[in-house]
């Protein structure tokens, strides 16, 4: 009598509880809960200076939810997410190649686009837990500054741990490609996502619609502010998607670059190096 194989999700299952373990434990994540732990840092110094009232009295500042919204699209938006993006989905792959592991995962009876996939899910969850506890501290550290109340802006809290999900998503998704398809994925996303994408954003014309930051910016709730200081930062980016556009777009840039990840996992065959 023969065993039946394991099905898809069931494969998938036991890679995501192998993998997330590793990845949460693992030196990269090490590295990067200290890279969150950045922002945290920087509102701790934020709110001790607007305690202690420092800084010239003639300077106009900014409220707490305009400070917020403007660490949420420099911080996370255009740092934070990418990084954890390239970090982690270019290694789902060829971390296991470059420690020549992926050949016991090729030889059990499983699909190894469920492999992908459980790797995928693992690093969804990992860099959640990474980001949105250092969010929400930020939202609780700098939003009661001059005035914002929590109650009343938490909505808007919500909608950017949903958005840097998204994004995290979005971006996982295609660098695993990269992961799964070249061999140097690293310096790849690295190229293209503080390459590529800062630079396609700041002229007019249909390219910035080949990147993700073109999409995420669609989704950011803030109001950004008209003040002199920030204007000039922020018209570089004032062509905006809908919210609309901008989930079906970060939905198809998801599905179809891990769908195309998973084949490429399928059909290529990995040489190991010596």
């Amino acid at each position: 009598m023969t065993t039946r194989p394991p099905s898809f999700t069931a494969s998938a299952l036991r890679i995501f509880d192998l993998s997330l373990g590793q990845m949460l434990w693992s030196r990269r994540s090490i590295f990067l809960a200290l890279l969150v732990g950045g922002p945290v840092a920087l509102a701790i110094a934020i709110r001790v200076a607007t305690a202690l009232d420092l800084g010239s009295p003639r300077t106009p500042r900014p409220g707490g939810p305009v400070l917020f919204g403007l660490m949420v699209w420099l911080l996370y938006i255009r740092f934070i997410v990418p990084v954890l993006g390239v970090f982690y989905g270019t290694s789902l792959v060829a971390d296991e190649v470059d420690d020549k592991t992926i050949t016991y995962l090729f030889v059990r009876p499983i699909q190894r686009a469920s492999i992908l996939v459980g790797k995928y899910l693992a690093y969804l969850v990992c860099t959640a837990l990474l980001v949105l506890p250092s969010l929400t501290m930020v939202y609780l550290l700098i939003v009661p500054i001059r005035g914002g109340q929590i109650g009343s802006t938490f909505p808007s809290l919500v909608a950017d741990l949903a958005m840097l999900v998204v994004g995290l998503a979005a971006y996982g998704a295609l660098f695993a490609w990269v992961g799964a398809q070249f061999k140097r994925p690293l310096v790849m996303g690295l190229v293209f996502a503080f390459g590529w994408e800062p630079g396609v954003l700041l002229f007019p014309g249909y390219l910035k619609r080949l990147t993700v930051a073109y999409y995420l910016q669609g989704l950011v709730p803030h109001a950004m502010p008209n003040d002199s200081a920030t204007s000039i930062l922020l018209r570089v980016v004032s062509e905006v998607p809908t919210v609309a556009v901008s989930l079906v777009s970060l939905a198809g840039i998801t599905v179809v670059t891990l769908w195309i990840a998973g084949r490429t996992l399928a059909r290529r065959e990995y040489v190991l190096e010596q």
